[in-house]
């Protein structure tokens, strides 16, 4: 069901469940915050091809794009476009459904708000590493996505955050009313 198109992403993914299965069992949030990163996009990581570390960007639409920013924290991306093309959609936040003591420990605090607000959050309270690169996430494993048939609501859009290269694109998609 995954559009093959890169904005189209990421609205689409607006409202889906993001789930992980970790040693301690099952965490999984409703996605409420995605920024597109297009087709020669000079702020993407294929803007000047596939290298390493990046080649999961080009694998068909739906794979997993693990990466660590800034040495610090890592962040996932969803690859898509078709195979050979690179493009991707970053995950910024999931709002905490399953799991939450999980996410607590993972995370070192109690504060709900804050376990997965912001795509470094996000990535630490699932355990979300390189392991994880190129997993396909159209199929159940150690990650992948999914719906839990409710409707996304009302999405709106805004400039992607913390970018410098084509800062003023209207790339970031986000669910209203969502803290």
């Amino acid at each position: 069901e995954l559009p093959i198109d890169t904005v189209l992403l990421a609205r689409f993914l607006i409202g889906k469940m993001l789930v992980r299965v970790v040693a301690d069992g099952v965490v999984a949030g409703r996605i409420v915050e995605t920024e597109a990163y297009v087709i020669g996009d000079p702020a993407g990581h294929a803007y000047r091809g596939m290298t390493l570390r990046n080649r999961s960007l080009f694998l068909e639409r739906g794979h997993a794009y693990v990466y660590l920013a800034y040495g610090v924290s890592f962040m996932l991306n969803v690859s898509s476009e078709t195979s050979g093309i690179g493009a991707g959609v970053l995950v910024r936040a999931i709002e905490p459904m399953v799991g939450i003591s999980i996410m607590e420990r993972n995370r070192g605090t109690k504060q709900v708000r804050d376990l997965a607000r912001g795509p470094g959050r996000l990535a630490e309270a699932l355990a979300i590493d390189r392991q994880l690169d190129g997993v396909d996430l159209c199929r159940a494993g150690q990650l992948w996505l999914g719906t839990d048939g409710k409707a996304s609501g009302d999405i709106g859009q805004s400039k992607r955050i913390g970018i410098t290269r084509a800062a003023d694109s209207l790339l970031r998609f986000y669910a209203r009313g969502d803290r």
